[in-house]
């Protein structure tokens, strides 16, 4: 049951030993009773209502079974259940195609693996003795051209369901070929690292943070370490995904809650479930949900709760997981502001109470939210904000003399971390030369914090990224066997209405419809691209994607040569990306980017603005030499953008052997995390 403390104004709490988490003995959830009600506030109660009972009922097998009573099913009824029996079975199969898709993607990179070993008995490399395994070896070109055109599934306008949700082909053809990486080598002494982090790709996703976490977290386990992340268990997230689901415990988290207008300190029932995700050992906090409605949600961020308040709650649970259950990792490494608050947590509550032996560690993904909170709003962490209430803690200047005076949550985790990385090095350089961490740059550049920053720049995952074993592409294709690429092309625009032509330079943009994205220049290049002859696609939405919008269901309607979907789906993302001849990443400012990395992987040419991490991973094919890759421009104006993407449309047409030879060289680049994972780990060590 929730203690109730009234708290005298302005009162720090500290934890005491009777408030503590304690460890209960791992047992399913339960609904707990219902005299809680009253403790919840009205909005409260009526989210918890609609989590419980919102939403359509499932259908059993019972219910469609003979009733035994004399009363008889009305026909509308028993057509309705006939209906929601039939569209399950569709569901079913649409599960069960998924999963043999993923069952034979994950044969072929077994098989890879064996091949690898068994190359260094037989004395030959390990690249070829990798390439014996794909579905291809042994035929010609034309062949596999052949082969790989025969198992399509063309889309048709008449398909009840989007093209991109189905399987494209028959039978999944790997071509194999791609750049082959060997294995990572195995660290001695290996850490226990544990990750807090509101994202994990790629089904608790919303940006890149959900990329970085899960590659990172995957990278350094495939080096030897022990790896898992803590994240918010949200209701979105399918249980299908989650293996080897396991509940592992029930205990107490310290916990403010709103009574009567005040804050006051509670006890929040948390459940943990361990599992993995993605190949990543996942622990999920779940607080109880008949009093509480934190991470009740139909998607990340979309919940109706306070998110502030939730993230502080999540922080304090992690915490009091690791205390209770005795784990001591050798590193904690948070992420973005909604893991911030553990960083204070740890260092004035924890370190002296047996979680002795973990270093704090703090990425910072982007500095365009830095986490503000009101004193009493702290308390949700279950200690009131005051006691990080100095400038040399969490108090944000900004708010000196204000009513009430505000606590920074990214601002104290840099202060208590360890060590802060951001996401690129000219990030890094951005923020403390230039204006990439707004009113934070004069605290980056204080000898103790300007000590203890640096910029490590992020991979993708390449597995996941592969157009070599691609299953949701049409055709797979890598650099020895790149006709698959024009194949992806001709699918993609079949499927989006788009006219059929291999000589259209196909311009993609896949991107969050946010002002941080350049949506000026977005809108700019899809007129200037038709104008240039080319096609556009648009993949992506956001809080700023309203003109996007008029324009997709107005001038750009059933259009033949600019397709615009305002959604995100990771399916049609690599339909795109495999289709795509240019990718347009116009960023006022991008900390690192993923979308860069994946279109060279791809065999794209990017065609970017230089800020941040896209000024570090994409070179100009005219003044990069060697490392030339795609097309950079400066300005944020639209003749800076139009002189790279006039070059782009020219190469592409006037230079088809050079372009052809640019895109192979770009899908044998090294966009994964092992060189990235590498720097952690050593990070992780020197802190």
């Amino acid at each position: 049951p929730v203690q109730h403390t009234r708290l005298p104004a302005n009162t720090p709490l500290y934890p005491s030993p009777s408030r503590r988490g304690t460890l209960r003995s791992p047992q399913p959830p339960r609904r707990r009773a219902t005299a809680m009600a009253p403790l919840l506030s009205s909005t409260h109660n009526s989210a918890v209502a609609l989590s419980r009972h919102s939403g359509p009922k499932q259908l059993s097998t019972r219910s469609l079974a003979p009733r035994r009573s004399r009363c008889h099913v009305v026909p509308r009824r028993a057509a309705r259940m006939a209906v929601q029996a039939e569209s399950q079975v569709q569901v079913d199969e649409a599960a069960l195609a998924e999963e043999l898709r993923l069952m034979r993607a994950e044969n072929l990179k077994l098989r890879s693996k064996l091949a690898a070993i068994q190359a260094r008995r037989e004395g030959i490399s390990e690249a070829e003795a990798v390439a014996r395994v794909s579905d291809i070896a042994g035929l010609s070109e034309a062949e596999v051209l052949r082969k790989l055109e025969a198992g399509i599934v063309w889309p048709k306008p008449s398909e009840p369901t989007p093209f991109w949700d189905r399987s494209p082909r028959t039978m999944e053809l790997a071509v194999g070929g791609g750049k082959y990486v060997p294995p990572p080598p195995q660290d001695q002494n290996p850490l226990h690292i544990v990750h807090l982090a509101a994202e994990l790709a790629p089904f608790a996703k919303v940006g890149g943070l959900a990329d970085v976490v899960t590659g990172l977290a995957k990278a350094c386990g495939e080096r030897g370490h022990y790896v898992e992340v803590i994240l918010p268990y949200y209701t979105c997230i399918p249980d299908s995904v989650i293996e080897n689901k396991k509940h592992e415990c029930e205990f107490t988290v310290p916990k403010g809650y709103h009574w009567d207008g005040e804050m006051r300190l509670g006890n929040q029932i948390t459940h943990v479930y361990s599992g993995r995700i993605a190949g990543v050992n996942v622990l999920l906090l779940q607080p109880d949900h008949s009093t509480s409605n934190f991470f009740v949600c139909d998607r990340i961020y979309g919940g109706g709760y306070n998110e502030v308040e939730a993230y502080l709650y999540f922080c304090r649970a992690a915490l009091e997981f690791l205390n209770v259950t005795q784990r001591q990792p050798a590193v904690l490494h948070l992420h973005e502001w909604q893991a911030s608050a553990a960083a204070l947590l740890y260092w004035e509550i924890y370190h002296q109470s047996g979680l002795a032996r973990p270093r704090v560690m703090l990425t910072i993904h982007s500095m365009a939210n830095t986490g503000e909170v009101r004193q009493d709003e702290f308390l949700a962490a279950g200690v009131h904000g005051d006691m990080f209430a100095t400038i040399e803690k969490a108090l944000d200047e900004r708010t000196i003399g204000h009513n009430p005076e505000r606590l920074n949550m990214l601002k104290g985790a840099i202060n208590y971390s360890n060590w802060v990385t951001t996401v690129s090095p000219s990030y890094a350089a951005e923020a403390i030369q230039g204006g990439a961490a707004g009113w934070l740059r004069e605290h980056f550049n204080t000898d103790m914090v300007r000590n203890k920053f640096s910029g490590v720049l992020n991979g993708i995952d390449t597995e996941e990224w592969d157009p070599s074993m691609d299953g949701m592409l049409p055709a797979t294709f890598s650099a020895e066997f790149p006709a698959g690429k024009a194949l992806c092309k001709k699918y993609l625009q079949q499927g989006l209405g788009l006219k059929v032509d291999a000589a259209k330079p196909l311009v993609v943009c896949v991107s969050r419809l946010v002002p941080q994205k350049g949506i000026h220049l977005i809108k700019h290049s899809i007129f200037r691209t038709q104008k240039l002859g080319g096609q556009f696609v648009l993949l992506g939405s956001g809080h700023a994607d309203g003109d996007f919008r008029h324009l997709a269901e107005t001038e750009f309607k059933d259009h033949p040569d600019v397709a615009m979907r305002i959604m995100y789906s990771e399916r049609l993302a690599h339909l795109v990306y495999a289709a795509a001849d240019i990718v347009v990443v116009p960023s006022m400012f991008e900390p690192c980017g993923l979308t860069q990395l994946i279109a060279i992987r791809y065999g794209a040419l990017p065609l970017v603005r230089r800020t941040g991490g896209l000024g570090d991973t994409v070179f100009d094919v005219d003044a990069g030499g060697e490392k030339g890759n795609g097309f950079v421009f400066d300005g944020a104006d639209e003749g800076s953008m139009d002189s790279a993407l006039e070059r782009a449309v020219k190469y592409y047409v006037d230079k088809p052997e050079w372009w052809a030879e640019q895109s192979k060289k770009n899908m044998l680049a090294d966009c994964g995390w092992q060189s990235s994972a590498a720097e952690y780990i050593n990070i992780y060590r020197n802190i």
